[in-house]
């Protein structure tokens, strides 16, 4: 999200949304959320895609249908990664720098310059490098996390975040203000494949457990896109019932069934049936609902409302709040993710020129770090996980 969120805050809606498939058009929100399927369920394990057929080509085997974070569990580091310094990354989009924090003694160790308006910083698939995706700059700056080293500027034009095909074969550009996805070699980034969006703000996704669709948002049109990932081409478009709906980040639930979008503009996070590619509901979280975060042991989804200052926990296997982290002097948490172990979530305070390091065990503020200007996609790195898929570190 490039913009403060709206002052207004917007009544949460009190409907569940119908969609053509639903014989309950005016269930409530809450009957819809207790109504989705359970992760924990112990029926068969059976991925249910668009279209019946086989995991995207070259993608490695996903280890617990029931589970597809279960290769981020606490302390689980891939062997690339090993030696890496736990750090984490930064960048200032109004500063055009990226401060590197040291999350053993809390405090910032370095600033790197690059450039003009870096936006997030992501992972590689292969979990060699950090990317540094400087939006106006058009341009992104590769970082050695082992060693600090920064690389040459590679040029890309409108680089506002940057994904992973769940293979390894592209790397994604989410070029919002160009309106397009740009498929690209993973590791020089020259443009391979370019798909245009028939939408507005092209930033965040998820990809589905067969990694053979990814799900887009479009925050200025208030869209969604159901993008093919080996076709690299858009399958279906869908507008969110709200005509203000601004929706931001985008993830998919361990059952890789339900899908989570933020909803900043409506204060909470709508629920998806990936495979119809309808909403099925609606959750209230809280004031300017913008980045989605699972925890290390897959149970919660952590939704930062920016506008209000706190952080809700939503229970995956009921659907429901588990409750609300409200930062003690209000603040503003942004984009970020949680420790390798699980204990801390790191986010950034957008408007507020800080980090948080807030505690996963009661919500409790650990500590408030000074940054540069308007920090936003911070990574933490590394993070357990066999590969990445991007943003500021979607691991499976």
């Amino acid at each position: 999200m490039r913009g403060r969120a709206a002052s207004g805050v917007v009544v949460a809606l009190a409907v569940c949304v119908a969609c053509s498939q639903s014989p309950h058009p005016h269930r409530s929100i809450a009957a819809a959320a207790s109504a989705l399927p359970r992760s924990s369920a112990p029926t068969t394990p059976r991925l249910r895609t668009s279209e019946p057929g086989p995991m995207l080509a070259g993608m490695p085997p996903v280890l617990d249908l029931q589970d597809l974070y279960a290769a981020d569990r606490p302390g689980h580091l891939s062997p690339a990664v090993h030696g890496v310094p736990a750090r984490v990354w930064v960048p200032n989009s109004g500063s055009d720098t990226v401060s590197v924090i040291d999350p053993a003694r809390m405090r910032v160790i370095r600033t790197i310059r690059v450039g003009r308006q870096p936006q997030h910083v992501v992972p590689s698939w292969d979990l060699k490098t950090l990317w540094v995706t400087n939006d106006k700059g058009n341009s992104l700056t590769p970082i050695d996390p082992a060693t600090g080293r920064v690389g040459r500027t590679v040029p890309v034009h409108d680089p506002y975040n940057l994904y992973f095909t769940p293979n390894g074969r592209y790397a994604v550009v989410m070029a919002s203000a160009d309106r397009k996805i740009v498929f690209r070699d993973p590791h020089t980034m020259r443009a391979r494949r370019v798909v245009r969006a028939n939408c507005s703000g092209v930033n965040h996704a998820d990809f589905s457990a067969d990694g053979r669709y990814f799900i887009v948002s479009c925050e200025f049109s208030g869209d969604l896109l159901k993008v093919d990932t080996a076709q690299a081409r858009v399958l279906a478009k869908l507008r969110l019932p709200r005509a203000d709906s601004r929706p931001q980040d985008v993830k998919v639930a361990p059952d890789g069934r339900r899908w989570y979008v933020a909803d900043m503009q409506n204060s909470g996070v709508w629920v998806l049936d990936g495979a119809r590619f309808a909403v099925i509901g609606f959750v209230h979280t809280g004031d300017g609902a913008h980045g989605l975060y699972v925890s290390r042991d897959s149970k919660y989804l952590y939704v930062t409302n920016r506008g209000e200052g706190s952080i809700s926990r939503l229970n995956f296997q009921t659907g429901r709040l588990a409750g609300t982290w409200r930062l003690p002097h209000g603040g503003s948490p942004d984009m970020g993710g949680v420790s390798a172990n699980g204990k801390i979530l790191w986010l950034s305070g957008r408007y507020n020129r800080v980090v948080y390091a807030i505690s996963t065990t009661d919500g409790h503020l650990i500590r408030t770090i000074p940054v540069g200007l308007e920090p936003h996609g911070l990574c933490v790195y590394p993070q357990p996980g066999r590969y990445s898929l991007g943003h500021t570190g979607i691991m499976r």
